[in-house]
């Protein structure tokens, strides 16, 4: 049996994600960890059961990459799922008919849709807020919710919420605090460090990259949540496949480079289009005209890769804007390589009746940018043809 190569305690997030796993084979001295895909696993004898039995309950492969995503987040362990939706539900299975969720009114719609359902089968009752007015999430704390789902940077006005404020309240009010960190990771946020109990990922994004796998997770700060959530993923079977955990842990080893290297990219675009005619609204935490700047520059490691404007001329020029891009693809999901542009009313958010695109500020010329690892110069020249191509919707 080979031992594995010994590490100091404490290493910085940027070498834990790289070193996850590394040198750690004790069969053949693998530098990559190998790929378990074995369903089922040997018993050492009757009523002596190894580390493993069966793979819903628990798998090597998938358990690897929940050990790097818990030492990111700063958790008591993580539960990987098939999905980051799989990921939300998880946490709502804790809740029972009379416990109440206070969630944003302007979360991604696949949030918003969950919870709608969920609450209408009577599983638990549900407020939605708009989480940056005081009074509003006063009133629902009063109401003493058994948990408070933040989303920080929103998705897709990039509002920034004080996730620190928000939970000490929230906990004085006896409720849990979840909060959907897919939009900056923990390369540029670690919410459990700010008081959250739980940080939920859609693992499909940024922490994989690629736009290859679909998957999930769940970091708990408490190891009682934890193994309360993992053993109701294992009993419903909503746990990631080890290939898809495989495949997701090597995503996570560039993780750093890829977001360091992408918000660069990102605030370059922001500027750009802050000073374009076409783009009557930027929102974007890293420029200081936004309104959560401050709390953004405080709260965060970073401003992330995604961003979203308003593009002037309605409709028509968001049709000429999409159909002359050549770098940037016309696609919904974000977090990869590549450059994405979403419509989020036609898109992403399509599902949402009107008025509530209104009241959460999804106009006819919102477009969200996910913004990927080309070179920024291929993508301002892109942007500006674009524009370009958008202004002439408005010209006579």
């Amino acid at each position: 049996m080979r031992k594995p190569i010994p590490r100091p305690a404490r290493l910085t997030p940027e070498t834990t994600a790289v070193l996850t796993g590394i040198g750690e084979d004790a069969a053949f001295g693998a530098i990559a960890p190998p790929l378990h895909l074995s369903t089922t696993f040997a018993f050492e004898a009757v009523e002596r059961e190894g580390p493993y039995a069966y793979s819903r309950a628990g798998n090597p492969s998938r358990d690897l990459l929940g050990r790097a995503l818990a030492q990111l987040e700063g958790g008591a362990g993580a539960v990987i799922t098939s999905s980051g939706m799989a990921a939300i539900d998880l946490v709502l299975s804790l809740l029972g008919p009379e416990d109440l969720v206070v969630a944003p009114h302007d979360a991604y719609w696949g949030t918003l849709r969950l919870l709608g359902a969920r609450a209408a089968r009577r599983q638990f009752r549900l407020a939605l807020i708009d989480q940056g007015e005081r009074p509003a999430v006063e009133r629902a704390l009063a109401e003493r919710p058994r948990l408070l789902l933040i989303e920080s940077p929103s998705n897709p006005l990039m509002r920034v919420i004080d996730i620190a404020d928000l939970a000490s309240r929230a906990k004085a009010a006896g409720a849990q605090v979840a909060v959907d960190n897919t939009f900056l990771s923990p390369a540029l946020q670690q919410p459990l460090a700010l008081g959250a109990d739980f940080v939920v990922h859609s693992t499909t994004k940024f922490i994989n990259g690629h736009s290859d796998v679909v998957g999930g997770a769940v970091v708990a700060a408490d190891r009682a949540d934890l193994d309360t959530l993992a053993s109701w993923a294992g009993t419903v079977g909503a746990v990631g496949s080890p290939f898809d955990a495989y495949m997701t842990l090597r995503g996570v080893r560039t993780l750093f480079a890829r977001v360091e290297r992408q918000q660069l990219s990102a605030m370059a675009i922001a500027e750009f289009l802050e000073a374009h005619p076409m783009a009557t609204a930027v929102h974007y935490p890293g420029l200081p005209s936004h309104p959560n700047h401050a709390l953004a520059s405080r709260q965060q490691r970073g401003f992330g890769a995604m961003l979203s404007f308003e593009l002037s001329g309605g409709l028509e020029a968001v049709r000429r804007f999409a159909d002359a891009l050549r770098v940037f693809t016309l696609a919904e999901s974000l977090g990869g390589v590549e450059s994405l542009v979403a419509h989020p009313q036609t898109m992403t958010h399509a599902g949402m009746a009107r008025p509530a695109q209104v009241a959460a500020g999804i106009t006819d010329g919102l477009l969200r940018l996910s913004v990927g690892l080309e070179h920024v110069e291929d993508l301002l020249a892109d942007l500006a043809a674009a524009l370009d191509a958008a202004k002439a919707a408005g010209a006579p």
